[in-house]
This record gives C-alpha cells, structure tokens and sequence, in this order.
C-alpha cells in the first residue's frame, strides 16, 4: 500500500493541522470545532475512553487502563474535532462529543491510514485528490442526541469543504464480536449498498467476514435497516456505500463494516442546511 507523501516536508513536519480557523461553530448552547490544546485532546481520550471501554466493555490495554485514556500513535497526527456544551465549560470540561480526522498528510507521518489493519484500502489511497479517514466517533452517554450528532456531521462537513475533501471513509461498527448476530443487518448493506467495483475496498483475505448471508428477496429490508447502528444510517444517508466483507475487532467487541462517502454530498447537504438555519437565527 502507497500513501502520498506531503506536498512539502513543511506540511509533513511542521506544524500541526488543527486550526481555529478551519471549523468554528456556535449554534445554542452547543459549540464544534477541532482541538487547540493538549488539554482538549487529553480529555477527548478520556471521553473514548469512558464510552469504549467503560460502556461498551472494550478491552483496553495496560497503558490505557493505567491512564483511563483510549490513545495511540495516530492521534498524534490527526486532527480532533470537537463538540462542546457551553454550559459545561468552554474548554475541556465542555467536551461532549468527538470524531478522529486523518488527512493523507497525517497518514503518511506514520506511513498508514488506521484502516488499513482491516480492509486493503488501495482505492481510497488511489483516489483522485484528498482524501479523509473518520474514526473514533465518540458522544458522552447524557448528550447523546440528534443535536450533539449533528453538531459533528455539521464540523466534518466544514473541515471537508476548507482541506477540499473527495472521500471521506472509516470502519464504523456493528455491536458485539458475534457477526451471526448481524446476518440481516450485514446481508442488507450488502445487497443495497455495495461500493461500485472501482471504489470498493474488501477486507483482508485473513479478517474477511461474509456479510452476504442471507439471499435477496429472503428477508424485509425494512426491518433489515431497522438493525443497522445509527452511525452507519447516517453515512447511508449521504449516499455512502459499503466494503465488501466485514470485521471482527475483539478489541473492541464489535463486527466493523467499511464506509464510503463522496463528500460533495456532505459538504452541499450540511453547509446548505446549516446556511439556511444561520439566516433563520440558529446560532
């Protein structure tokens, strides 16, 4: 797998990203944009954490349990978006919500996208113009909500629109390691959503999960979508297709399916609505 480098050693090794230019936002009470301090990010792990680990029962490792922070090598590089309820706080006390951005720069600092221990994602890597990886999407128990959602569909579409984003894909999850749990969920994806075959990433021939269990015409795709996580309906919903072949993350107790999404649909959806509800007074 090729990951482009920088298009400078400037942009490679100079300074980070993360700008209070690129996303800032204030509708309400509520307030998206990406991390400006160490603080902001410590405590952006410390949200993983208490969601992925805590909740949802993944298995930290010995560092992390020690630190009660969810943390590896690619938040260094990545940029941190951000929502935050005022009425908590400003600055890291606020911090409701978050979601991982990995641009190709960020990526080639490390030498990989974090995908790629998953599904062989040469056609998202050979995509023409930027690209974007989204990961680690995280909302506190007592915020989650449509507001907070839409507060970090809305921060992914302003970041995509300034850095010009072409694709925007990630690995969002399924609950539970038990992929037979999911056979209506996954033969759905797969029979509606399938990435055309020139965009279609598969997972590694030695993670692959069939996600075509069950026939066409055998089951309601009613009821089918009704078992898809929420996240993955939003994507859905942007027009995003699927990989084919699913994941096992023990780790994290979850079966991962691969997400793609053209993000002009992202960009015109989000920045029309949200234009729309500037000038009708929303924030």
């Amino acid at each position: 797998m090729r990951i482009d480098r920088a298009d400078s050693e400037a942009e490679l090794l100079g300074t980070p990203a993360s700008s209070a230019e690129i996303v800032k936002v204030v509708a309400g009470d509520f307030e998206v944009r990406l991390a400006q301090t160490e603080a902001e990010i410590d405590a952006a792990q410390a949200l993983r954490y208490r969601v992925f680990y805590e909740e949802m029962t993944a298995q930290p490792t010995p560092a992390m349990a020690a630190r009660k922070r969810d943390f590896d090598s690619f938040d260094e590089v990545c940029d941190h978006l951000l929502v935050l309820d005022r009425r908590r706080g400003d600055g890291p006390e606020g911090i409701v919500g978050t979601y991982r951005l990995t641009r190709r720069s960020a990526a080639a600092k490390i030498g990989r996208f974090y995908s790629s221990a998953e599904y062989d994602i040469q056609p998202m890597i050979d995509y023409p113009g930027e690209v974007l990886e989204v990961g680690r999407s995280c909302i506190a128990k007592d915020a989650r909500n449509t507001a907070t959602m839409q507060m970090l569909w809305r921060g992914c579409a302003l970041y995509s629109a300034h850095y010009d984003i072409k694709v925007m894909f990630g690995c969002p999850s399924l609950p539970g390691a038990d992929p037979s749990q999911h056979e209506l969920a996954m033969s759905y994806l797969y029979h509606h959503h399938l990435a055309p075959p020139e965009i279609r990433v598969r997972a590694l021939e030695s993670r692959y999960v069939k996600m075509d269990v069950l026939k066409p015409g055998s089951y309601d795709p009613r009821k089918a979508l009704a078992r898809v996580a929420p996240i993955i309906k939003g994507y859905l919903r942007l027009g995003g297709f699927v990989g084919d072949g699913a994941v096992i993350d023990h780790q994290f107790n979850t079966t991962d399916v691969f997400i793609m999404v053209k993000t002009e649909l992202v960009t015109e959806k989000y920045i029309r609505h949200y234009e729309r509800g500037m000038r009708e007074g929303d924030g």
